[in-house]
């Protein structure tokens, strides 16, 4: 990744939430290798330190859910120049009628109001930066809707309101706002968070698809975004595999 864009950044502080696994560690990665000073926050501190001693990022334990703990993030971190708040989850594929309130409040929690704490939380430290960029991971569930999807798709399609909203709030000052919303990513836990371990349920997500998305994929979206000169924002990026033209129209080769 070259440009102006990659120069003027390289030496700011990149938090990325929910960075134990999956989109967000690959993400870190990937930040740290286009030369920012990377923190990375999480619940499971265990994997986080083995991402730092490859990485040489920052450990901050987090829960996104908790205002002590976004609190502590934002006084560990101090200077802060991008924020990729990437901590979310599915829970369950069942129809509204039957879909357990618990979840979608615990999805809301964890995709929504997540995000609004730690945007809270570190907005003064990203405008204090001049260059401050917010990067909100939704997906195309936050656009487009399916069934059994509903209280995923409702908390994604909040993420996009919030991306959107905070475009509009921090207007004129030096904070830039990008949503990505990917479509259908292979990771080792999302699908399998999703059925609470039903490794069956989770593999049949993706049977027969040729090629999904990796998180590798998404990390090189953001690196793309977040390099681009201070005056250009991407607002939304849009990202499916091939074999994936919408929520419901995925090709699936016979198996």
């Amino acid at each position: 990744m070259d440009g102006e864009g990659s120069l003027e950044m390289s030496r700011g502080t990149a938090v990325v939430t929910g960075a134990s696994s999956g989109i967000g560690a690959a993400t870190a990665r990937r930040l740290a290798a286009e030369g920012f000073q990377v923190v990375v926050a999480a619940r499971r501190r265990d994997r986080l330190e083995t991402l730092a001693a490859e990485t040489g990022a920052r450990v901050v334990e987090l829960d996104v859910t908790s205002d002590d703990s976004v609190a502590r993030l934002a006084d560990a971190v101090g200077e802060c120049r991008l924020l990729v708040s990437n901590a979310g989850l599915a829970l369950g594929l069942d129809p509204v009628a039957e879909a357990s309130v618990d979840d979608w409040r615990r999805m809301y929690d964890v995709n929504v109001l997540g995000s609004v704490r730690v945007v809270q939380a570190l907005l003064p430290a990203l405008v204090a930066s001049g260059q401050g960029h917010i990067v909100l991971m939704g997906s195309t569930a936050g656009r487009i809707v399916y069934e059994g999807g509903g209280g995923y798709a409702a908390a994604k399609h909040g993420t996009a309101a919030l991306a959107e909203t905070l475009r509009l709030e921090l207007l004129g000052r030096p904070v830039r706002v990008t949503e990505i919303a990917p479509g259908m990513v292979r990771t080792d836990e999302f699908s399998a968070v999703r059925f609470r371990g039903d490794e069956q349920r989770a593999a049949a997500v993706y049977a027969g698809v040729d090629a999904p998305l990796t998180a590798e994929d998404i990390a090189d979206c953001v690196a793309w975004c977040v390099t681009r000169p201070p005056h250009v924002d991407i607002d939304l990026l849009v990202v499916k595999p091939l074999a994936q033209a919408a929520q419901h129209k995925v090709h699936r080769t016979n198996t």
